[in-house]
């Protein structure tokens, strides 16, 4: 049985284990599939997935499972921020606001240092034309170095303690409208905010803008 918080792939580790297990005992027929969703609550009932034969063997795919209430705001964003419960609860702007506080006091930023130093104009014509034909499509490579490139020098341009908290927001204030650049957005979109949120969280949860832990590690001491 996979038991789990809701959206952390439960559904496609049971398809996945299905597959390997059909092929494997050489089975023909349709294959059965769990549905699977990028939001969560997707799976509303329990369901069994043939996965061996000789003895068979089944695995449970269940609905996701957590406490119905959160009281830790911390966490609830960690959640939201995973997919695991929907952005509505937390907010997208306030999501999107708590993970620039996450990647500001990461290192992860670092890495993009020979981005803001490489040619960002100096590119073929196809690329002119694909940076034309998808100026606003927030997935395109380009766009994507260009948010890399603009929150580095945003964050390692920026003077302060970046552990007080009205610091911070100072900073998460200017990144945001800074990104609406980035993002390709036009100026006098009223609701620049929220689509950069949108657009942000997005290249986030692909993995575009890096990976953090989310959660502190316990204290021993």
């Amino acid at each position: 049985m996979l038991v789990g918080i809701p959206n952390v792939g439960k559904s496609a580790l049971a398809n996945s284990l299905h597959q390997i297990g059909r092929i494997s005992a050489a089975e023909k027929g349709r294959l059965k599939h769990a549905i699977v969703s990028p939001h969560p609550g997707e799976t509303k009932n329990i369901s069994g997935l043939k996965i061996a034969s000789h003895p068979s063997i089944y695995v449970l795919d269940t609905p996701g499972v957590f406490p119905a209430e959160i009281l830790d705001a911390e966490m609830c964003s960690n959640l939201a921020l995973t997919g695991a419960i929907r952005d509505c609860l937390v907010g997208e702007v306030d999501l999107a606001e708590y993970f620039l506080s996450i990647f500001n006091l990461s290192d992860e930023y670092k890495k993009w240092a020979n981005l803001s130093l490489s040619g960002a104009d100096d590119c073929s014509e196809l690329e002119r034309r694909q940076k034309r034909q998808y100026l606003t499509d927030h997935t395109q490579d380009f766009i994507v170095n260009k948010v890399r490139r603009t929150l580095f020098e945003a964050v390692s341009s920026f003077n302060g303690n970046l552990r007080n908290e009205e610091i911070m927001s100072r900073l998460i204030k200017a990144e945001f409208a800074v990104l609406r650049n980035a993002f390709n957005l036009p100026p006098d979109s009223d609701d620049y905010v929220r689509k950069v949120a949108a657009k942000l969280l997005n290249l986030y949860r692909t993995g575009r803008l890096g990976h953090y832990t989310l959660d502190r590690a316990p204290n021993n001491n």
